[in-house]
């Protein structure tokens, strides 16, 4: 098995990268081997351009049997409480487009710059096909974006467009790629936080982080 674990930042898993760093051979930074199965490191840096460019880079020069991408994310659904983790099972780009003189926003399958059904999207989403073969974790729907939603009006419009229950800045991002390259891929999200007006302060990162980690840790051993 050959495994490329994806992240925005490597304070996001690097408990993870510890526990690999004691039980597993690190041959190269950032690469681990256990016998003939590997895992490999690729930390992307924060949003979408950053990820794209990254992930089709890495990935134009190497191949993997699984891509999990691992996070920390904010949640449109109160119902979720705050160090959740989750598997991502659908996302989209949510701010590619045009905003109109109302403020709506339409997509670029609204204004019929792409086919809703062009390959990789499905109705405009990016679906994981392989979600089932990970069916240990709550399952969502997200939006990707490039500005955070911080304003109730934004928040509310949004929700109204698309119904969803989680907002990063990188998971459709890896989920088109992957597609485009035909990989097998995993998305999972620990919550740390809500989508509501801004508040840093009630944010728990710490809290999502550790959660994240404990169940990103079995699954990497688990595979390996």
């Amino acid at each position: 098995m050959k495994i490329l674990l994806v992240a925005a930042t490597p304070f996001e898993i690097n408990p993870t990268i510890q526990v690999l760093k004691q039980n597993l051979i690190e041959f190269q930074p950032n690469r681990f081997q256990k016998g003939p199965s590997g895992l490999d490191i690729l930390i992307t840096g924060v949003g979408l351009p950053a990820t794209v460019f990254r992930l089709t880079d890495h990935l134009s020069v190497k191949s993997y049997d699984l891509i999990i991408n691992a996070g920390i994310a904010g949640s449109f659904r109160r119902n979720i409480p705050l160090g959740t983790v989750v598997q991502v099972v659908e996302d989209r780009f949510g701010d590619l487009g045009i905003e109109l003189a109302n403020q709506d926003f339409q997509d670029l399958f609204d204004i019929e710059l792409t086919e809703r059904n062009a390959f990789p999207f499905q109705e405009g989403r990016l679906v994981n096909k392989e979600a089932k073969d990970f069916d240990f974790l709550p399952k969502v729907n997200a939006i990707t974006v490039n500005r955070v939603h911080g304003a109730q009006p934004s928040i509310e419009r949004i929700q109204k467009k698309y119904a969803v229950d989680l907002e990063s800045m990188e998971g459709a991002g890896v989920f088109y790629v992957a597609q485009q390259k035909r990989s097998k891929c995993l998305q999972i999200r620990s919550v740390s936080n809500y989508v509501e007006p801004r508040n840093r302060d009630a944010w728990e990162i710490g809290l999502a982080i550790e959660k994240l980690n404990e169940v990103l840790v079995p699954i990497i051993t688990s595979l390996l």
